[in-house]
């Protein structure tokens, strides 16, 4: 199987994939409980970056300002960030997770990572390992080849994704 093979076969398991939005969409919880998809991802971006301005989310995402500002009202809204000054002394405020942002961020990410889990029981760690590291090397190569990438939340050393 050649590049141009594989990736026939990676556009249509990635279009199944993004069907598959029960177990990615959090279920369960309190109604309004659950994080709308563009709020889950932000917030996840500030959990592990910090304190981003809406510049930051356009250089982040790539994506035009004016979606940002309806996305950072709605998580100012309800409660999930609040606006703070740019530690480094700019004229831009940041927008930073509130307590109440990472409460709801980690309730959606467990209910996720349970769903997940259902999936991938019965799957012997070998093959967790390597299915783990190769879907991180095919998301790296991604970011690299957009100019973006997604930083990663650091991983104590038993828990560090094997090297491909």
């Amino acid at each position: 199987m050649d590049a141009e093979q594989a990736s026939a076969h990676l556009e249509r398991e990635l279009m199944i994939l993004t069907r598959q939005r029960e177990l990615t969409t959090p279920q369960g919880g309190p109604d309004g409980e659950r994080l709308e998809r563009s709020a889950y991802v932000l917030l996840s971006r500030l959990e592990v970056q910090g304190p981003m301005s809406i510049g930051d989310f356009v250089e982040a995402f790539g994506l035009a300002a004016s979606t940002f500002n309806r996305q950072t009202a709605a998580l100012l809204k309800d409660g999930l960030v609040e606006r703070t000054l740019d530690p480094h002394g700019s004229l831009a405020r940041k927008f930073r997770i509130t307590r109440e942002g990472r409460r709801r961020l980690a309730a959606d990410r467990a209910r996720i990572v349970e769903g997940l889990t259902k999936v991938l029981e019965g799957w012997p760690p070998e093959r967790l390992e390597r299915f783990v590291a190769d879907f991180q090397q095919f998301n790296e190569d991604i970011e690299r080849l957009v100019g973006r990438p997604w930083p990663r939340p650091q991983q104590p050393a038993d828990e560090a994704a094997p090297s491909a």
